[in-house]
């Protein structure tokens, strides 16, 4: 595992994401209206390998989140945090300056499904009127869902129905694995 400062450490990760560019997917991202300024377009994958060569650390995976104009920054930040350290504040804050679904994606299933209040974070994100924290509400309870880390599923199912009345389509089919994962 690399050990070294921190501004270095983030000017090396840039370094890898650069050589795992991918042009005609950063621009397919650009085109579909990925927000941040800087889109390597790294696959996933590729994410979660240069990750791996790092350690767990707060304070690196805070200043990669930080770097919120860079989208592969952003990704990789929730593999990087621990989840012991990580605390209620932490998450709500993150989940506040969300600026996509794909980050959404990645934030819920990279680390906040392993917190150990992830069911009352998704309560908690569900209470809001923003369209990106109540999507990340449904991405986290269906990965908690799938995990079976939910007790008693069957006070959401309200919840669902309700939302289906009215969800966006790139909710709905979120929506429907929820409701059939409860059922």
């Amino acid at each position: 595992m690399l050990d070294f400062p921190k501004s270095h450490m983030i000017k090396t990760l840039k370094k890898q994401f650069f050589a795992h560019r991918n042009g005609v997917l950063s621009q397919q991202l650009k085109a579909a209206g990925d927000p941040h300024a800087i889109v390597m377009g790294c696959q996933l994958v590729d994410v979660v390998a240069i990750a791996g060569h790092y350690s767990k650390d707060s304070r690196l995976a805070q200043a990669l989140w930080d770097e919120s104009h860079y989208r592969e920054c952003r990704m990789a930040a929730p593999m990087l945090y621990p989840v012991e350290e990580f605390t209620m504040d932490d998450a709500l804050n993150w989940c506040n300056s969300l600026e996509g679904i794909e980050i959404a994606d990645v934030l819920c299933h990279r680390l906040l499904r392993h917190l150990p209040f992830a069911p009352q974070l998704c309560d908690r994100l569900l209470e809001s009127e923003k369209p990106l924290l109540r999507y990340a509400a449904w991405r986290l309870l269906l990965n908690l869902l799938l995990l079976k880390k939910i007790e008693d599923p069957s006070h959401f199912i309200a919840k669902v129905e309700q939302e289906l009345q009215s969800a966006p389509a790139y909710l709905h089919s979120l929506l429907l694995s929820i409701r059939e994962e409860c059922c």
